[in-house]
């Protein structure tokens, strides 16, 4: 049995969901963990905020995991399991990722599996499946039904800007100085020159900064969606014909669930500041994607 245990926000929980998806294609028996939106006092105050968005979702089908199938694999919550872990490490059955692609991993057997999981190499082949599973609630909010439509209508394209929570010191020096001015700039300008009059919109956690930044009749800043609704900005992300992504799972996934056969897509050369941009790796991992470094240089 495979076990993925789920944390994050939506759109790393989207990543793991994936891939007990890829899984289950595969024939294999997988479940998911969500214990861990279960025990908030462990979580800590900060991510105790995390709910299973999962659930969200219309109708999406998934089985999860027994305590008792959880300890066989990487023992008790207790001082017993803990023991077990420190002492018997070769008895556990724990796999915890440690890099951008692990291609041993759809390999295994009787595993449990922590980690993110955002490399698309995963489940690229089954985009096309999870686009079918992942369904979006109706939504009977006027502005959003209009606001779809009208990306349908014209040469639309989302671009996402993630401030927030990633103008925390700590999270700045992670994920800070990748999604440039520069890298938004050159990324318009390179969707102009593919696209036919292009109109874009604008996502954002910071709407008044996004305000400023962004004037003029090409663009509209999305302000619709708060709160628990937040999650429908993704759903209208998916409903444009083109999508610029943040360093964001959330803005990857509005991107993965767009349906248009003839969708652009750009992103990032990178993801986190730790990480080194190797092109040739970076087109075999993320497969129809463009990519864009900090200082605005199209890779």
């Amino acid at each position: 049995m495979i076990i993925i245990q789920v944390m994050g926000g939506l759109g790393n929980q989207l990543q793991q969901y994936a891939l007990y998806r890829k899984f289950v294609r595969m024939g294999k028996e997988a479940r998911l963990d969500i214990s861990w939106f279960l025990d908030k006092e462990k979580r800590g105050e900060v991510l105790a905020e995390r709910e299973l968005e999962l659930d969200y979702f219309d109708r999406l089908i998934y089985e999860t995991c027994t305590p008792e199938e959880k300890e066989q694999l990487i023992g008790s919550e207790g001082v017993a399991g803990k023991l077990k872990r420190k002492f018997l490490p070769g008895r556990i059955r724990w796999f915890h990722e440690s890099k951008i692609y692990h291609p041993e991993l759809l390999q295994m057997e009787n595993m449990y599996l922590s980690g993110y999981f955002a490399c698309e190499k995963y489940y690229a082949d089954i985009l096309y499946d999870l686009r079918e599973k992942i369904q979006f609630p109706v939504n009977d909010h006027p502005k959003n039904i209009k606001m779809a439509q009208e990306m349908q209508e014209r040469e639309s394209v989302s671009v996402h800007l993630r401030r927030g929570d990633y103008l925390d010191e700590k999270n700045t020096a992670m994920f800070g100085n990748i999604c440039t001015d520069a890298y938004y700039c050159k990324a318009i300008e390179y969707m102009k020159t593919l696209c036919s009059k292009p109109h874009f919109y604008i996502f954002s956690d910071d709407i008044p900064y996004v305000r400023q930044r962004f004037t003029g009749e090409e663009y509209t800043v999305v302000d619709i969606n708060h709160g628990r609704d937040s999650f429908f900005d993704m759903w209208l992300m998916s409903r444009c014909r083109h999508n610029i992504c943040a360093n964001s799972t959330f803005s990857f996934w509005g991107a993965r669930l767009n349906s248009n056969d003839n969708k652009i897509m750009i992103r990032p050369t990178i993801h986190k500041n730790s990480q080194v941009f190797v092109k040739e790796e970076m087109e075999q991992l993320w497969p129809g994607w463009k990519f864009i470094s900090p200082d605005g240089g199209i890779k």
